[in-house]
């Protein structure tokens, strides 16, 4: 995946969320009354303006990490007394609650239309049958085995893996017991399972909480057959070419890509004799694996291969596809689902359940956004959703310098029939700045850190 089309992918992305954000307060601020002065996605100075018709100068400026809407405002400068009325600040507070919250709530709204397009549009899911269960691993213990089909996560249906992993995803950091229905459906036969959860620990960065509870999910045998190669890699060196497939490593047979990635991450600058079949020719090649360290400091072998990808069996694929109506309904199900998690994931960070090793920020958003572009239709707009939902959730958070600081305020000065004082609210804004900063400047670290 080339740096351009990232690159891409994260102005799209941006530009988006942004967009869609800023015009939820532009909308209502109109439909109130409030005279908007600009409407700009990004800051810092425009690379583009124009003023339209009704006297809002429209921009895109250089810095794609945000936006904002100018309203007239007295406490941002002189309003002539014939637009008095135009400006926010003299606005009941009521409207000015709409408009702070109008941002958010659009990020939020965008995520329900975007989920309700996958499923009318339909979303290919993988049946999420076990295909190994771990030794000594929670649901060894609560007697899971291979070959069977995940059907409910603590009494709630699952379709797909995402869907497990979600489910699995909200009891993290959390004790007791977590309820699992599986079976063979097709046999009308499912079975209850109960897995003890003691604090249960997952370092996010490195696993999943499906790995974590020991479920290796079924995936189709990959023969060990080069698909593609780095041009400058040890295995195009070696004489490695697309379509080899690897029979035996230093006379030991491999059996599939994992036998051959183990050999190969064993032997870092070691000589591994290699016998691989070539258009029914067996030929014998010497390959030399690079080195590489791990985030343990552990070295191991690479030589930039990737594997032929296979089709999975039909039976492995199911397509989840709905009416337009049953699709919203879905679709405001999806976006509660995960607003909720976003909050207890939140919380959870807060109370130390949860490592803040997990908080993300542009360089990570800019990869994922990247990948999932290069995935496709359907991980691009699954990925814009679940964004717009975070940016819609911390936003709404009583931080001041965000949305849900100013409804806060906003909130106070409804029940006590007069605003904040500007003291309390300066010393709110510093707090909030520092606060934002520090987060910003830790997520930063861990991108940095992930690289």
């Amino acid at each position: 995946m080339g740096i351009l089309q990232t690159l891409l992918a994260t102005i799209v992305t941006l530009g988006i969320l942004v967009t869609i954000h800023e015009w939820g307060h532009f909308w209502v601020a109109r439909r109130c009354g409030v005279k908007v002065l600009r409407f700009s996605v990004g800051f810092g100075k425009p690379i583009w303006m124009r003023k339209g018709r009704d006297g809002t100068e429209y921009a895109v400026a250089a810095i794609p990490l945000g936006g904002y809407v100018r309203m007239l405002d007295e406490r941002e400068g002189d309003v002539p007394e014939s637009q008095r009325h135009l400006a926010f600040n003299n606005k009941p507070v009521l409207q000015r609650m709409a408009i702070v919250a109008a941002g958010p709530v659009v990020n939020l709204l965008f995520a329900v239309l975007a989920y309700w397009f996958l499923f009318v549009y339909g979303v290919t899911a993988v049946v999420p049958v076990v295909g190994e269960v771990r030794s000594g691993s929670p649901a060894q213990k609560a007697g899971l085995e291979a070959g069977v089909e995940l059907l409910e996560i603590d009494g709630h249906s699952v379709q797909s893996w995402d869907e497990v992993n979600l489910r699995l995803a909200a009891r993290v950091g959390e004790s007791g017991s977590l309820e699992l229905l599986a079976g063979e459906p097709s046999r009308g036969v499912a079975q209850r399972y109960t897995a003890k959860l003691d604090d249960w620990s997952v370092d996010l960065e490195k696993e999943s909480p499906i790995s974590a509870l020991g479920i290796i999910p079924f995936r189709p045998d990959l023969p060990a057959e080069i698909g593609m190669l780095d041009p400058d890699g040890a295995a195009a060196r070696s004489g490695l070419q697309v379509g080899d497939r690897v029979l035996a490593v230093n006379g030991e047979p491999i059996r599939n890509w994992i036998d051959f990635v183990e050999h190969v991450r064993a032997a870092p600058g070691e000589t591994l004799e290699l016998s691989v079949d070539r258009a029914a020719e067996t030929l014998s090649l010497a390959l030399m694996p690079g080195e590489r360290v791990d985030e343990q400091g552990q070295v191991y072998g690479y030589i930039g291969a990737g594997v032929k990808a296979v089709d999975w069996p039909p039976e492995m694929l199911r397509d989840l596809r709905h009416g337009p109506l049953e699709a919203l309904w879905i679709g405001v199900q999806k976006t509660g689902q995960m607003i909720g998690l976003t909050l207890d994931s939140i919380g959870k960070m807060i109370a130390g359940a949860i490592s803040v090793k997990n908080l993300s920020g542009p360089i990570t958003i800019a990869k994922v956004a990247g990948a999932s572009a290069a995935s496709g239709l359907e991980s691009f707009i699954s990925f814009l959703a679940y964004l717009s939902i975070s940016l819609g959730v911390l936003n709404l958070l009583p931080i001041p310098m965000l949305d849900g600081g100013h409804l806060m305020y906003q909130l106070v000065e409804l029940v006590r029939g007069r605003p904040v004082s500007e003291r309390v609210q300066m010393l709110g804004l510093r707090l909030g700045m520092a606060m934002l900063m520090s987060l910003m400047a830790l997520a930063i670290l861990n991108d940095i850190a992930r690289l």
